[in-house]
């Protein structure tokens, strides 16, 4: 694709660009020290922060499992064979409301399979949305690759499966991203989307994200319109 390295962002926001750019296939950069805010700078001891015993890891201002739109959801670790289910769920539905290509399907398996390679398990993190037992959701966090921007999260992959819709769970993986990201000291939080993604920009609207830059690519069989997003996450970060 042309101008841009290839970025697929969500399955919310379901991204758009060529197989093999940075998002995808990039090598990692190097241990995060004085590159990010004083809260990941040192890991701290013992075990990375795990998810919350309760139903679901959400901001405190935010939804939580009593309100009607997200009971009975739960957010946690991907279970064996549901990094595959992220993969398959994101080929399948984009072809089917979208009429992406398997180009699309590949690049998320490459994003997938990095992720389960080498990942920072203290800056880097995937939920799965699990509703009456099944994965329904998933959503994606981590540092940012391709603008190299210190401090710089990237919320990738974000998915609501048809079954799980009309709940709440995308502002609730969003939420939680979000929450995490500022948590361990991220400065500020990206992601890359498509025009045709109306639902999910909606979502990144009401978390305070602003769009950033849009431009037209081809990418999976069809013409699209890739937006940037931005969402500043301390105090005193440029807007």
């Amino acid at each position: 694709m042309p101008g841009r390295a290839c970025r697929a962002d969500s399955a919310a926001d379901r991204a758009g660009c060529r197989a093999g750019s940075a998002a995808a296939g990039s090598s990692r950069p190097a241990a995060p020290t004085a590159r990010y805010g004083p809260a990941v700078r040192g890991h701290p001891p013992g075990p990375p922060p795990a998810l919350s015993s309760g139903a679901m890891d959400t901001p405190a201002a935010s939804r939580t499992p009593a309100d009607p739109e997200v009971k009975g959801v739960r957010l946690r670790d991907p279970g064996p064979g549901e990094l595959g289910w992220i993969v398959q769920r994101h080929g399948a539905l984009y072809a089917a409301e979208y009429g992406w290509n398997a180009e699309f399907e590949g690049l998320v398996a490459r994003i997938v399979a990095d992720f389960a390679e080498d990942h920072d398990p203290y800056l880097e993190r995937v939920w799965i949305a699990e509703l009456d037992g099944r994965p329904v959701g998933s959503v994606m966090c981590v540092r940012d690759r391709e603008d190299g921007a210190p401090g710089t999260a990237r919320l990738r992959l974000l998915l609501v499966d048809p079954e799980g819709r009309g709940r709440g769970i995308g502002g609730l993986l969003v939420d939680t991203v979000v929450a995490f990201a500022r948590s361990v000291g991220y400065r500020e939080l990206v992601l890359w989307t498509n025009d045709v993604l109306a639902d999910a920009r909606e979502l990144y609207l009401r978390a305070g994200f602003t769009l950033v830059a849009q431009r037209p690519h081809r990418s999976y069989g069809v013409h699209l319109i890739g937006q940037d997003w931005r969402l500043p996450l301390q105090e005193g970060s440029p807007r």
